[in-house]
C-alpha cells in the first residue's frame, strides 16, 4: 500500500487534535422593521385612488397593450404628436398656467443617475417590487434614448420619491436641495398634490439652457399596483423632454384620456426622435419639423 496518503491523512489528524475547538460564530439578532401607522388619510386616499382604478379598468382605460390594430398611426400622425408634445407644456416653470405655452427643444445630455427613496409606510414587499419595476424600466429608457440611466445613489441627478401623504408632505426641505430655486408653489405641487393629480416630476436645467440637469418625481405610495406603474411610466419618459399632454398623441401615455397605463409603441418611437443625433436641445418647433417628418417616415417606413 502506498504511504502518501497515509502520511498525509496523519498529518491532517494531528493538526485536527491541536486546534482548540472553536466557538460558534455569534449572530447578532435582526431588529424587526419598525411598524409605521398608516393615518386615516392616506388610507382614504388608498381607498380613493383603488376606485379610480377600477373605474377606468371598467371603462377599458389604462390598457397595457401598447397599442394594437385599433390605434394604428402612419410617420405624419407620429410626428404631429411629437410636436405637440415636445415643443408646448401645461406648466410654465413647474407651475399649472392652465394654458399650453410653446418652449424649445429640451432633454438630458449624459448620464441620468436615479436615486429611489420608498417611504417607510411602504411594506418591505411593495418596495422590492417598486424597486425592480423602476430598474427595468430605466433599461428599457435607456435602450430607447441611448442615454445611460441606471439606479445610482451616488451624485445622482434624477430623484424618484414615493411615499405617503404624510410622508410627502415632509418632503419640502429634501426637494428643495435637489432643485435649488423652486419657489413655494413649485414645492406645493409635489408635497401636497390633491388627489386629482396622481402624480408629479419637476425637470431643471442651468439658467435658460434647454438641457435637464436634475429632475425629481413625487409618487403617492396610496396607488394600486396598476396606478403605480402608470404614474413611473408617465413621470419618468415625461422628465425626458416629453413634458405635454396631447390629444393628438395616440396611442400613447402623453393623452389626458388614460387610456393607456404603460409606455406604447408611439412613445417609444416618440423617445428615439427626441435623442436622434439629427435634433438640437434649444431648437424650436419651425426649425425642428422638417427633420422630425423625416425620422417619423424613416422610423415607421411607411408602416402603420
Amino acid at each position: 500500500m502506498p504511504l502518501a496518503p497515509v502520511r498525509a491523512a496523519l498529518l491532517v489528524a494531528a493538526l485536527t487534535a491541536c486546534t482548540p475547538p472553536q466557538a460558534p460564530p455569534v449572530v447578532a439578532p435582526v431588529a424587526p422593521a419598525p411598524v409605521v401607522e398608516v393615518s386615516p388619510e392616506s388610507k382614504a386616499l388608498a381607498a380613493h385612488y383603488a376606485e379610480v382604478q377600477a373605474r377606468l379598468l371598467d371603462n377599458g382605460l389604462l390598457r397595457t397593450d401598447g397599442g394594437g390594430a385599433d390605434t394604428p398611426f402612419t410617420d405624419a400622425m407620429l410626428a404631429r404628436a411629437f410636436l405637440s408634445v415636445a415643443f408646448f407644456e401645461e406648466y410654465g416653470g413647474g407651475e399649472m398656467t392652465g394654458k399650453t405655452g410653446a418652449i424649445t427643444l429640451q432633454r438630458w445630455q449624459g448620464p441620468i443617475r436615479v436615486s429611489l427613496q420608498i417611504g417607510a409606510s411602504v411594506s418591505a414587499e411593495d418596495a422590492a417590487a417598486d424597486r425592480a419595476t423602476v430598474g427595468s424600466y430605466l433599461s428599457r429608457l435607456s435602450r430607447l434614448t441611448g442615454l445611460a440611466i441606471t439606479l445610482d445613489d451616488r451624485r445622482p441627478n434624477f430623484f424618484i420619491h414615493i411615499g405617503s401623504v404624510d410622508e410627502r408632505a415632509a418632503l419640502g426641505p429634501t426637494i428643495a436641495a435637489e432643485l435649488p430655486g423652486l419657489t413655494a408653489s413649485q414645492l406645493a405641487t409635489a408635497t401636497h398634490m390633491p388627489d386629482t393629480a396622481f402624480c408629479q416630476v419637476l425637470s431643471q436645467s442651468d439658467g435658460s439652457s434647454p438641457i435637464y440637469a436634475r429632475a425629481t418625481a413625487v409618487i403617492p405610495a396610496e396607488h394600486p399596483p396598476l396606478l403605480m406603474q402608470a404614474c413611473l411610466h408617465e413621470e419618468l419618459a415625461q422628465a425626458l423632454g416629453l413634458p405635454n399632454d396631447s390629444n393628438l398623441a395616440r396611442p400613447s401615455i402623453f393623452n389626458d384620456d388614460q387610456e393607456f397605463a404603460l409606455l406604447t409603441r408611439m412613445d417609444e418611437a416618440m423617445l428615439s426622435i427626441l435623442y436622434s443625433p439629427d435634433l438640437r436641445p434649444g431648437m424650436t418647433e419651425d426649425q425642428a419639423r422638417p427633420v422630425v417628418e423625416s425620422l417619423a417616415t424613416r422610423l415607421l417606413d411607411g408602416q402603420t
